[in-house]
């Protein structure tokens, strides 16, 4: 008797179709997951190329203002110098030299230009005028404003009398409508001992008298040069003698502040003047200079700082 079998032979799990199913996923979703990636890794590398580039774009444009405020930072200091020339080269070269009369002046410019201004001319008579001025404002108006300062005194202080010479420069300057702009302007006629001052705006005039030996203040209220149309200008006289000295300064001195804030002040300014008064011009000068510098502790000033001293041989 034959026998007949047969036999279904069952391929192993890994080859069966729900392995293949599986393994179909499992692919599937492999390249769902590196796609993905790729696409996160491109959005990273975009996201990090617009950064790098608005990074790059602020850099570029921080050195573009750096260089911008450097261009105009140099350019600014070019004015500032060019205005401290100016101003510098509005002053006498030379002082006057007279047999009876002893002079030393002194200017320092502050960092920021401001408009102090001294000169000197002698007037048709033989008479020597000397004088001391203060611009309001600072910078290149202030120069403006020496500029027209010095042509009128150069011009008109030979010709004119000291009263007529403040009204007549009084009146030009209100002519140049420069706005909040004055001169404070003092200036003393001086002529075989006899002295006539006008004081528009700047601090008192400090005379020393060797016959009493004493220091007086003359303080005269009058308002600086260009402030009113229409202006009265106050005439002092007064003489002087052998051994008297005269001090004329811009309010740079008085004006000082230490480093708590306390002004230098008038009473001060007369106190140091008095003790050197029996001095030539020149260490006069040098004392209260360094009066001031120990005043505010070796620091450089907030304003200009101009002396002259007149002394009577």
């Amino acid at each position: 008797n034959e026998a007949s079998y047969s036999f279904i032979i069952a391929p192993p799990f890994w080859k069966t179709w729900w392995a293949y199913a599986f393994y179909v996923i499992l692919v599937g979703f492999g390249l769902y997951n590196i796609r993905n990636y790729e696409k996160r890794r491109m959005i990273l590398r975009e996201a990090e190329r617009v950064r790098k580039e608005r990074t790059d774009a602020r850099i570029r444009e921080a050195e573009l203002r750096a260089q911008i405020s450097e261009a105009e930072n140099e350019r600014k200091s070019k004015e500032l110098e060019e205005a401290r020339q100016l101003q510098l080269s509005m002053l006498p070269r030379e002082l006057p030299n007279l047999p009876n009369i002893e002079i030393a002046v002194y200017m320092k410019t502050a960092t920021e230009v401001g408009g102090d201004y001294y000169d000197f001319s002698f007037s048709s008579d033989g008479s020597l005028n000397v004088a001391i001025g203060d611009a309001t404002g600072h910078g290149m108006k202030a120069g403006t404003l020496v500029s027209l300062m010095k042509a009128l005194f150069t011009s008109d202080s030979i010709k004119l009398e000291i009263g007529e010479f403040f009204q007549s420069s009084n009146e030009a300057l209100k002519k140049m409508r420069m706005e909040r702009v004055m001169m404070g302007f003092a200036m003393l006629n001086l002529k075989d001992g006899k002295v006539k001052l006008i004081n528009a705006g700047m601090p008192p005039i400090y005379l020393y008298q060797k016959t009493t030996g004493k220091v007086e203040e003359i303080a005269l209220h009058c308002l600086p040069l260009g402030a009113l149309s229409i202006a009265n200008f106050n005439l002092q006289k007064f003489e002087v003698e052998q051994g008297d000295t005269i001090l004329m300064m811009s309010d740079g001195f008085p004006e000082l502040q230490n480093e708590h804030g306390e002004l230098f002040g008038y009473d001060r300014v007369q106190e140091t003047f008095e003790k050197v008064v029996e001095k030539h011009p020149e260490e006069i000068i040098s004392y209260l200079n360094d009066e001031a510098s120990h005043w505010i502790n070796g620091n450089e000033p907030d304003d200009d700082l101009t002396f002259v001293v007149i002394k009577v041989k």
